[in-house]
């Protein structure tokens, strides 16, 4: 059985198809890359996963559970988590309380010193080296992006959603990222990247699904899907393609 199954998921505001008959499958052990220019649907794609918005019309099935009809913290608790394009720490809470939310209202809860001990080990899991009550407001934007991974994984997913985690890394950061988001395919079931950072992409990525003005235009390996015409076109317009 695919871990997640996509089928003619549309997703509608007003006249404007954001998400047009989507289809695909994760399969375990995979990593997926949701590619395709701005504006192409990824990140509604991300959204409608998660429980943020409600599909217009279609499925979303994780396993054999329907998630389409569920609100966001069902979905959670079924073993989704992600991480934001736009990233969402709770600011005045401290690294190590900012971690134990996750671990307190998803999956089996973990309380007082246990999920004080677990939430240390998923601090440092993601490579952050301050002081665990930290403000997580003080943090740079990169160390934020750190701390919001440790607490999507304080969820125990079985899918992970990953929206641009490597943007804005200098070249070491990204090779850092790019090994700690392989490491993690040992500790979660999927993942969808959405991702620009082709060198990433290559790297990470076992399938690709590359999506144009809320459509899938092709699906493939990296290589394959980076190399189709209709892909170049969408990114590089008809005069370049």
């Amino acid at each position: 059985m695919s871990l997640l199954n996509l089928s003619k998921l549309e997703k509608r505001f007003g006249g404007l198809v954001a998400v047009n008959q989507l289809s695909f499958t994760l399969e375990p052990g995979q990593i997926l890359g949701l590619l395709g220019p701005n504006g192409s649907g990824k990140t509604t794609v991300m959204n409608l996963i998660s429980g943020a918005f409600a599909p217009t019309s279609g499925s979303i099935r994780l396993g054999d559970v329907e998630l389409s009809r569920l609100r966001a913290d069902q979905i959670a608790q079924r073993g989704v988590a992600r991480t934001f394009q736009l990233v969402r720490v709770l600011p005045e809470m401290t690294l190590l309380e900012n971690v134990m939310a996750g671990l307190v209202f998803t999956g089996p809860r973990l309380w007082g010193q246990a999920a004080e001990q677990n939430a240390l080990a998923l601090l440092q899991r993601v490579g952050i080296e301050h002081p665990p009550h930290t403000l997580s407001g003080e943090l740079t934007y990169i160390d934020q992006k750190r701390l919001e991974l440790a607490r999507a994984l304080a969820a125990r997913p079985r899918l992970l959603l990953l929206d641009e985690w490597l943007a804005g890394l200098n070249p070491s950061e990204l090779q850092v990222g790019i090994a700690l988001i392989r490491s993690l395919k040992t500790e979660v079931e999927g993942i969808i990247l959405v991702e620009h950072v082709m060198d990433a992409i290559h790297a990470l990525c076992d399938r690709c699904v590359v999506m144009n003005t809320g459509s899938k235009i092709a699906e493939g390996t990296p290589s394959e899907v980076l190399s189709h015409p209709e892909v170049v076109r969408a990114y590089l317009g008809d005069a370049d393609a």
